[in-house]
Parts: C-alpha cells; sequence; structure tokens
C-alpha cells in the first residue's frame, strides 16, 4: 500500500496509526504489564518533539527489550511511527491517529450496507463520487483543529522540493 500511495503521490508522508500501534503493543503483552507498557509508548507519541520521542522510545525499548523482544523489534523496525514530528505541533495531534479517515469510512460503510449490492461499477463510482461530495460539501467551511493555524507552514512545506 505504501508503495501505490507513493506512485500516486509522490510528496506523500506515511504514518502507522499510534493508537493502532499501542492497541497491538497491548495485544502482545501480558495484562500484568499492559498498563505500563502502553504508557512508556504514550509517552513516546506525546512527546513536545522529534527528539524527546526518540529518547522515550529509546528508554522503552531498553526497558522492555528483555521481556518482549518481538514488540521491542517492531518499534525499532517501524520507520513509520514518529512521521507526525515532520508537522506543525498543533496538527500533530490530529495527524498520529487515522480517526478522521476511520469516521469517513465509517459513514461509507453505513451508507453502502444499505445498498447491499451495486448493479455495476459504475453505479458503485457514482455513490462514491456522491458520498465524497456530500462529506466535503459537509465541511465545506470547517477546519480540522489547528490545521487553520498552520495553514501557511503546510503550504511551505508541501512546495518544497521532494528530498529523497
Amino acid at each position: 500500500m505504501k508503495d501505490t500511495i507513493y506512485q500516486i503521490y509522490p510528496k506523500a508522508k506515511y504514518q502507522h496509526c499510534c493508537v493502532h500501534v499501542s492497541r497491538n503493543i497491548a495485544h502482545k503483552v501480558r495484562v500484568k504489564d499492559r498498563k505500563e507498557i502502553c504508557d512508556d509508548f504514550k509517552a513516546v507519541y506525546q512527546a513536545s518533539s522529534k527528539e524527546e520521542a526518540n529518547t522515550f522510545l529509546g528508554s522503552m525499548i531498553e526497558k522492555w527489550q528483555k521481556t518482549y523482544p518481538k514488540v521491542t523489534q517492531s518499534l525499532i523496525k517501524n520507520q513509520d511511527l514518529l512521521t507526525f514530528y515532520e508537522f506543525p505541533p498543533g496538527i500533530r495531534r490530529s495527524i498520529y491517529s487515522t480517526n478522521l479517515i476511520e469516521s469517513f469510512n465509517k459513514q461509507i460503510k453505513k451508507y453502502s450496507h444499505r445498498k447491499e449490492q451495486f448493479q455495476n461499477e459504475e453505479s458503485m463510482e457514482r455513490f462514491l463520487v456522491l458520498s465524497f461530495d456530500t462529506y466535503n460539501q459537509k465541511f465545506l467551511g470547517c477546519s480540522h483543529k489547528g490545521f487553520q493555524q498552520a495553514e501557511g507552514e503546510l503550504e511551505q512545506m508541501l512546495s518544497q522540493p521532494m528530498e529523497n
């Protein structure tokens, strides 16, 4: 999926949902350790800077490496865990999880279940385009928390040449 995204949107930044990573961690550890390890991970994605987050992540990995080597290895290998720190602080809370898109997907699912099936691919495309348009019209004048203040910085980021 990541490769396809980069083919279509070469300037895209890929971010794993921290909430889902946290849930995955919780499912792979003993019940007695869940709260502590999840709190340690929460400190990582709620840090004020990427450097601080890396420090917390390093401490977490060091602390849990012997007890949960697979969990810590997956965190070490995950290059897309802290991408959101490349963005302005005001919007980080909105983009470290996939809540925005999950909410939209839930709406699409809810309305498509009413249809049960589509006659053909064209009717499905019309349904999706209408759903996207309705959603966009609903939130046309709205700006998600922090995005309006970060608009200038985001435009500047996105207008810069790509880094290799």
